[in-house]
């Protein structure tokens, strides 16, 4: 298993930081990369929720269908995807921060066979790490440009 951990304070009461990680049309918004969502399932939000994101990669685009599998208002919500033979589990958590909040996202890499596994321990560690701390950045900038929910 591989693990990334990314934080930030943010300047942003925890109901709208919550609000824009586990809402995908939020989260969409505040992430400049994701150019489509469709979503897969009649739950919008919450557990259950199951979406397709496609991002724009360095000019690729990149698809990825997504579940929330948990979800609790106001402290963490959890996606899994099952993508090329790796499942990517990431859970966002917020906390109260000196008048903010501090976000937190844990991604975990489970990959399934050897050739997976390499490209996830050797491969993409440092590219998926520049694009978690750019898309924690957005979601910074887009929280502290958006007034309480």
């Amino acid at each position: 298993m591989s693990r990334w951990v990314v934080s930030r304070t943010i300047g942003a009461p925890v109901d709208v930081v919550f609000s824009t990680v586990a809402d995908i049309g939020q989260f969409s918004r505040a992430i400049p990369h994701i150019v489509k969502v469709e979503y897969l399932s009649d739950i919008r939000s919450g557990v259950g929720a199951k979406f397709r994101e496609t991002r724009d990669m360095g000019g690729k685009q990149a698809t990825t269908e997504l579940e929330v599998t948990e979800w609790v208002k106001n402290d963490h919500v959890r996606m899994v995807a099952d993508s090329h033979s790796v499942v990517w589990d990431s859970v966002f958590t917020v906390r109260p921060d000196r008048g903010g909040t501090q976000l937190t996202l844990t991604m975990d890499a489970v990959a399934r066979g050897l050739l997976p596994k390499l490209m996830v321990t050797f491969f993409i560690r440092g590219v998926l790490q520049k694009a978690l701390e750019g898309d924690m950045d957005s979601v910074k900038a887009f929280c502290e440009r958006r007034p309480a929910a």
